[in-house]
Parts: structure tokens; C-alpha cells; sequence
């Protein structure tokens, strides 16, 4: 029988080399194409069983190639990709038609799950798979793909927390996980599945954040064939993948109300209805579930069931923050630097000792993952150096730190990114002021009715510059507001006024200033979108 044939559409040669590698180990014939213009023109010379569809990618997105493809009759099963992990992305492609969504990055069976369910019977037997190798000077961008987390400590808080994964983890119960984001709690779930008596069957995860509630309930509980637009084929949810194995649902939080009602179903009944379903499906999974926020002040609030967080609360671990563990930074840090120095060619293999008492002293607000990701910049820049300033003053990254806190100028020499001017308060509003002492100077909260002015700093103005929408306020006022936040905010703003100055100088050449600052094109579109920039060009008159 001839091999399935799978188009994977994707702008990065890396991602589109990994999954043409495993999934030809898988079985697959896979065909590959870099634009959504090449992939329309593939679409319509060869016939395809099945397509990976990446969303964002420049000049034609992956809606847009979605969109042409259906409207010209395709019919074949289109999983659509995304690294933003877009909510409202998600519900435009199962409207239009796409038969599944995967957030990158994702796992090998998940991917092999999804294509299964796409394919149906013709889908190739299952089988051990190899890592596809990395071939040199390529980024595995999906990598998880082929890695799993392992759990490195030698801390006091973190050998209870283990301690107590040995005791419950061959019961059912359901487990708890408390903590707050990076330390390490889907780590913790993988190993409590690894542990029990359902280590053979699937271990499935689904983010409650990631998807609207519409669309998580499907995913959890799956749908019948015409239960709603888009759905042209009946798909089983994620309980039903994990039959026998084990479901982590992390952000469990950020569950709807309507949803939780739903899954206490299937904590004290073990079986629901899909969507649009008329019979129940029976299943026996064990249930995972973690969360950063405080679930009692949650129920306080109306927005958690109680009778559900009783059911969920068996067992409860809360794990330590990194600041509370910081004996374990330099083993962290040691394994990080051999993980990533086998992706990165000439990579950093060791840090100098003043940088590594930098980390030593360094309150990580991210835990573990921010730790993880900073190696990872050390690694891929190549230049220790560049975190230092940015670690003694006490300031975290405003998230994963992909934008390095200097970039290449036109000739190539290194360009300090340029300090952002202090926020001053428009005249006539009420306005309180925060003195920071450290590099980020003043950050200042408007408190007025009106909106302030937000102009660009007149170092950057060029011909077409207009004010742009300031990022969102804080959510309190800034003498409720903790350090973490303040930190937070005063990063975007200077991320923000160093994007809009290599945007300027690049003419808003996106991909060229994306090149310039040392991140990705991807990375740069979710930027500009989470700092609210606007091209003037596209809002200015003539």
C-alpha cells in the first residue's frame, strides 16, 4: 500500500527538517513547503492525505491558506500549528474547516494522535520511533518533542514534594499540584504517571488557559459529527485518549464554571456526553491537575466550585519556588548548559564564575523555567556578559527571554539597546509616581479619567511616526502593585521602545529588524502585538 502523504507548511526550515524527519520515521511521505503560496500551488499539482498548516507566516498567514485551500474544494484533513498558542486562531480554523489544532510545542503523541484521528484507519501502525537527529547548525524548535523534563534537587522542600510522589503514585487518586509558574509542575505529573501502574498507557495534557471554553470542551470530551460548524468528522476528546492512563489538566484555575460542573461528572461517575453526543462514554483515567492560583480565594470569589476543588484535593503538593531551593541553581544550571550545548553548535559549555554567582544571587521570579530559558539565551548569544546588567539589577525578563539586551547594528558591531526615557504624567492628570532603584528609572501609573499621551521618545521620530497605544495599565493601583509586576511592566516598556527604534530604522521592515534584534520573525509579531504597536502607515492619512 502506498505510503500516507502529509504536507507540512511552515516558514522555518528547522521546524519544517524536524517534522519531515519524524514523521518519515513514523511512516508518513511528507513533502514540505515554505510559504503558503508554494503550499497552494503543491496543493493544487499533487494530492495530499493529509496537511500541517503553521498559522503565523509572512506575506500569506495559515487562515489565509486555509481559506483558499476549502474554498477551491480541498478536502483533505488540515491540523492547523501555532507557537502563540492563540485562542481566537484556534476557533477561526475550526470554523473554517481545519480538522484539529495543536499548540507548538507538542509532544510525538500527540501529534501522531492527531493525525490518527484526521486519518482514521489509514493511519500507519503506531511504532517506536527514534529522535529525529538534529542535523548541525539547525534549532530543534520543537523540543520537546524528543526531551523530557527530569527532576534535579537537592533541597529539603523538594525531596518532600518527591517523597510524597512515591507514596500516592501507584494509587488513583486524584492529585493536586500548587505552584507558582516554573516550578516545575508538569515535571512533578509526568513523573507521578511514570511512577504508577499506568506508565505503558498515554499520558495526555491539556492547557485550561490556552483554549476559549467552547473549544476546551470539545478537546476534553470530544464531538459528534455535526455537532457544530466546522465539525465534519466525529473526534474523541482527551479523556478518551487517556483511557487507562493519565489526563494532566494544567490551569486548572482558569477552568469556565460551566466546564467544571462537567468534569466533576467525570470525577464521581467516570463517563460524560461528547458534544452533540446522545450516549455516554465510559473511561477510566487518572486525573492531574495544577494551578498557580489560590483555589480557596478562587471559590471565595465565585469562580471555582468548591464541591469540585474537594474532589480534586485528595492529595495536594505544592511545590517550592527556586528562591526557596536555591541550592539547587548551580546543579540546574550545569544541567541546562549540557542539554542546550548539544542543540547549539559552539554553544557556552561553561559559565564564567562571576556569572554564575550572579544566578547564586538572583531571586528568580520565573523559577525554574525562567532559569532554564536564561541559560538557554546565554547559549544561543554566546556572550555570558549580556545577562549580567539585567540579573544584578535585580530585574527579571518580562517573560521567556528571547530579546537579547543588545543586538547587531547595520555593520554588525554591538549596539547597546537604548534606555527607554522615564514615563512623565501628562499635564493636568492625577498620576502616582513609583522611583524605582534600579535601571528601569520611573514608572508611572495614571490614575486620571482620561487616557494619557503616549508619544514616541523625539530620538526616534522619523516622518511617519504617530503615538502609539501605550501597554496595558496595571490592574491596581502601583502602591498595591508587587515587585514582580513593576518589573514586568517596566521590561515591556523597554522592549517596547527598542523594537519601535530597530522598526524605524528598518522602515518597519519587520523581518529585517526581527534579524537585527536577534529573535525570531514569530517572536517579534507577538511583541508588537502584547506591547500594543501599531505600523503608522497603516493608520496614518495622506
Amino acid at each position: 500500500m502506498d505510503r500516507i502523504a502529509v504536507l507540512v507548511v511552515d516558514d522555518e526550515e528547522s521546524v519544517r527538517t524536524f517534522l519531515a524527519e519524524l514523521l518519515g520515521n513514523a511512516g508518513y511521505q511528507v513533502r514540505c513547503a515554505s510559504s503558503g503560496a508554494q503550499a497552494l500551488e503543491m496543493l493544487e499539482g499533487g494530492s495530499f492525505d493529509a496537511v500541517l498548516l503553521d498559522v503565523v507566516m509572512p506575506e500569506m498567514s495559515g487562515l489565509e491558506v486555509l481559506r483558499h485551500y476549502r474554498s477551491s474544494g480541498g478536502t483533505a484533513p488540515v491540523i492547523v500549528l501555532s507557537a502563540l498558542a492563540g485562542a481566537d486562531d484556534a476557533v477561526r480554523a475550526m470554523k473554517m474547516g481545519a480538522s484539529d489544532y495543536l499548540s507548538k510545542p507538542f509532544s510525538n503523541d500527540e501529534l501522531e494522535d492527531v493525525l490518527a484521528r484526521a486519518l482514521g484507519t489509514r493511519a500507519p501502525a503506531r511504532q517506536a520511533v527514534a529522535p529525529a537527529p538534529v542535523r548541525p547548525g539547525a534549532v530543534p524548535m520543537l523540543e520537546s518533542l524528543t526531551e523530557a523534563r527530569v527532576i534535579i534537587s537537592t533541597s529539603p522542600a523538594m525531596r518532600r514534594a518527591r517523597a510524597l510522589v512515591e507514596r500516592i503514585a501507584d494509587t488513583d487518586v486524584p492529585v493536586l499540584l500548587l505552584g507558582e509558574s516554573g516550578t516545575g509542575k508538569e515535571v512533578i505529573a509526568r513523573e507521578i504517571h511514570a511512577r504508577s501502574q499506568r506508565r505503558s498507557r498515554p499520558f495526555i495534557k491539556v492547557n485550561c488557559a490556552a483554549l476559549p471554553g467552547e473549544l476546551l470542551e470539545s478537546e476534553l470530551f470530544g464531538h459528534e459529527r455535526g455537532a457544530f460548524t466546522g465539525a465534519t468528522a466525529e473526534k474523541p476528546g482527551k479523556f478518551e485518549l487517556a483511557d487507562q492512563g493519565t489526563i494532566f489538566l494544567d490551569e486548572i484555575g482558569e477552568m469556565a464554571i460551566r466546564l467544571q460542573a462537567k468534569l466533576l461528572q467525570v470525577l464521581q461517575d467516570e463517563e460524560f456526553f461528547r458534544v452533540g453526543g446522545k450516549k455516554s462514554v465510559r473511561v477510566d483515567s487518572r486525573v492531574v491537575v495544577a494551578t498557580n492560583r489560590d483555589l480557596e480565594k478562587e471559590i471565595a470569589l465565585g469562580n471555582f466550585r468548591e464541591d469540585l476543588y474537594y474532589r480534586l484535593n485528595v492529595v495536594a503538593i505544592r511545590l517550592p519556588t527556586l528562591r526557596e531551593r536555591m541550592e539547587d541553581v548551580v546543579p540546574l544550571t550545569d544541567h541546562f548548559l549540557k542539554r542546550y550545548g548539544r542543540h547549539y553548535i559552539h554553544g557556552v559549555s561553561e559559565l564564567p564564575a562571576e556569572v554564575l554567582k550572579a544566578f547564586t544571587e538572583y531571586d528568580w521570579p520565573g523559577n525554574v523555567r525562567e532559569l532554564e530559558n536564561m541559560v538557554r539565551r546565554l547559549c544561543v548569544l554566546k556572550d555570558p556578559t549580556l545577562v549580567l546588567d539585567e540579573l544584578r539589577g535585580g530585574r527579571a525578563p518580562a517573560s521567556a527571554p528571547s530579546l537579547p539586551t543588545a543586538y547587531a547594528g547595520d555593520d554588525g558591531t554591538p549596539v547597546r539597546t537604548p534606555e527607554p526615557e522615564p514615563a512623565r504624567p501628562p499635564p493636568g492628570s492625577s498620576v502616582q509616581v513609583l522611583e524605582m532603584p534600579t535601571r528601569g528609572g520611573t514608572i508611572v501609573s495614571p490614575q486620571a479619567s482620561e487616557p494619557p499621551a503616549n508619544p514616541v521618545s523625539p530620538r526616534y521620530a522619523n516622518p511617519f511616526d504617530i503615538p502609539q497605544p501605550p501597554p496595558p495599565p496595571p490592574s491596581m493601583p502601583v502602591g498595591e502593585m508587587s515587585l514582580k509586576d513593576i518589573g514586568k511592566r517596566a521590561a515591556m516598556l523597554a522592549e517596547r521602545e527598542a523594537i519601535l527604534a530597530m522598526l524605524q530604522r528598518t522602515a518597519w521592515n519587520k523581518r529585517k529588524a526581527a534579524s537585527k534584534l536577534r529573535i525570531s520573525y514569530k517572536a517579534l509579531l507577538y511583541k508588537i502585538k502584547e506591547c500594543g504597536i501599531v505600523d503608522p502607515r497603516a493608520s496614518a492619512e495622506f
